[in-house]
């Protein structure tokens, strides 16, 4: 493939919260790599009246621009940025009808997970983050929260994870921010009125853009991270938090090898516990942490730098 293609291209930005977010750095980077952008909205469904010719690329997350591609019967190179199964539905609602077609040899597939990207022979690519919104806002000594969860509630270790921590740490503020109809969801599924306190008084809503996000993190001192997909790899939270000059305490993860292992994790609910006490009462251990991590952030997982990176790989097929 040549670089001389148009440096103008067309981003779907999927119905997905997740998806949206992951998307907007993915945006960000081309435009900090000189491309000019179009978008379509698959949530809004814009009208379309574009001039396919002149885009290099169609790029999105998931199945998302594989599906627009196909359905157009547009002959443009298409870059498919995955951070879910390809083979489950959490990609996508076509992703049967659309799975066939990633081996097209105009269609780019980059997968977030190091274990599923070998078992489906693509471009192995841990998520990125745009550092000019994801950054150090305020000060740790100003934040509101001690610990935040970002995320469904859904299953039953996430649900009694987070109410469990809320009755042990009685004297800290916690936050927890996701879809109302989770917050629903979570709430309908708790054992008494206790618990279903617990989380009126600490849901703060749903976030649905990047820079609003970006303050979130910057108003905890701690999030905790349970990945619910992939095999290996570490989810776009991680990434935001890291990028933000915070602390992230992570379950247990093959590819926390990307942070050279500093990152602290846990096993279990108690383990959970004792990270939290600790690294709320040692200043100094939680600055090294953090940033060294950030170092790693600005250096390999910053958005200009990246899209530079998976358009290397796509020029050197």
């Amino acid at each position: 493939m040549s670089k001389n293609n148009l440096k103008k291209i067309l981003i779907i930005f999927p119905e997905s919260i997740g998806g949206r977010l992951t998307i907007s750095s993915i945006k960000d980077g081309f435009i900090q790599n000189g491309f000019k952008i179009d978008i379509y909205d698959e949530l809004y469904k814009n009208k379309v009246d574009f001039d396919y010719k002149n885009y290099g690329f169609i790029v999105g997350y998931d199945f998302s621009p594989v599906k627009f591609k196909i359905d157009n019967n547009l002959n443009i190179p298409t870059i498919a940025y995955f951070s879910d199964d390809i083979q489950q539905k959490t990609s996508g609602v076509g992703y049967l009808e659309y799975y066939k077609y990633l081996k097209n040899n105009d269609i780019f597939v980059f997968y977030w997970d190091r274990e599923l990207s070998k078992k489906e022979n693509v471009f192995y690519f841990p998520h990125f983050v745009n550092c000019e919104i994801y950054k150090e806002l305020k000060p740790l000594s100003k934040t509101s929260f001690d610990v935040s969860f970002m995320g469904r509630l859904d299953t039953k270790i996430r649900l009694e994870t987070y109410l469990n921590l809320n009755k042990h740490f009685k004297n800290l503020k916690f936050s927890w921010h996701a879809i109302e109809k989770h917050y629903l969801d979570a709430l309908s599924r708790c054992k008494n009125d206790f618990e279903k306190e617990i989380l009126r008084n600490t849901y703060k809503g749903f976030i649905d853009n990047e820079n609003d996000m970006a303050n979130a993190i910057n108003d905890t001192k701690i999030v905790y991270n349970i990945n619910a997909q992939g095999v290996s790899s570490l989810n776009y939270r991680t990434f935001q938090v890291l990028a933000c000059k915070r602390l992230i305490i992570s379950d247990e993860r093959k590819e926390l090898d990307l942070f050279e292992n500093i990152i602290p994790t846990y096993k279990d609910i108690d383990d959970l516990i004792s990270k939290i006490n600790f690294y709320l009462n040692n200043k100094e251990e939680y600055n090294k942490i953090v940033e060294k991590s950030l170092e790693f952030i600005k250096k390999n997982h910053n958005s200009k730098n990246c899209i530079k990176n998976i358009l290397n790989k796509i020029y050197k097929l």
